[in-house]
């Protein structure tokens, strides 16, 4: 296979991820949107009808195409960087458009990570469903899960795509992530296209799931299964993750 059909095979396989996502993903903000008070730039606060839901929904591909030309996912060295980033560009896009729609910022984050948290989530537990029905101690699900997860999407290959070193201390398991393609592609967004908090609908969104993510996977009915003193997108120099086998709130 040549270079030239690779690249076209891939891009065909990034056009069809795209519109399954899509599909997730506006099935996730009709859920989440239909009984939702949103407050308003004016103080006001609205509920959506259906046909501003459509509305929304209908416009979010033109925004991401927008948003997506700071994404440069060609340039990004695994499919699952590439997979990871066009989540985060529907992200951003979703924030983007609720803003063009009035909405104030506070309540557009919120509203854009209870959107995604639904889509995060169905992963997440699909992923994690083998581990879940074949043990019953939770840091076996989260080692296991983890294992997966560093596969694909987040194997490594170094910047520009994921960057990561993985070890243990005892049952718990400890992911550093020095380089994150979404967050970086935020960032670069930022620089090429203006700031309308971007970054920090990020945060409240893909930043703040690993905490119940976690959770999740274990499945104990516990929380405090992660830990995470440091993060990209708040400034540091890395995501210093821990996922442990044994809660501590």
């Amino acid at each position: 296979m040549t270079k030239a059909t690779d690249q076209n095979s891939d891009r065909l396989g990034r056009r069809f991820a795209r519109v399954l996502i899509f599909r997730f993903l506006a099935r996730a903000g009709r859920q989440t949107l239909v009984a939702r008070q949103l407050t308003m730039r004016d103080g006001s606060t609205e509920r959506w009808l259906k046909p501003e839901i459509r509305a929304f929904i209908r416009d979010l591909p033109g925004v991401a195409g927008q948003v997506r030309k700071s994404a440069y996912l060609d340039d990004l060295p695994t499919r699952g960087s590439r997979l990871m980033v066009e989540l985060s560009v529907l992200t951003i896009a979703a924030y983007r458009l609720m803003l063009s729609r009035g909405v104030h910022p506070d309540d557009a984050r919120r509203a854009v990570a209870d959107i995604g948290w639904r889509v995060y989530l169905f992963g997440l537990r699909l992923t994690s469903l083998p581990f879940r029905l074949t043990s019953r101690d939770p840091g076996k699900r989260l080692r296991r899960t983890l294992r997966m997860l560093l596969r694909f999407p987040f194997n490594g290959g170094g910047a520009p795509g994921y960057e990561v070193v993985v070890s243990e201390n005892g049952s718990d398991t400890l992911t550093h992530f020095t380089h994150c393609p979404p967050q970086s592609f935020v960032r670069r967004l930022v620089e090429e296209q203006g700031d309308k908090g971007d970054l920090d609908a990020f945060y409240e969104s893909w930043c703040l799931y690993d905490w119940p993510g976690a959770d999740a996977i274990a499945a104990d009915g516990k929380r405090g299964h992660y830990q995470r003193p440091k993060t990209l997108s708040r400034g540091d120099t890395v995501c210093d993750m821990c996922w442990r086998a044994s809660p501590r709130d």
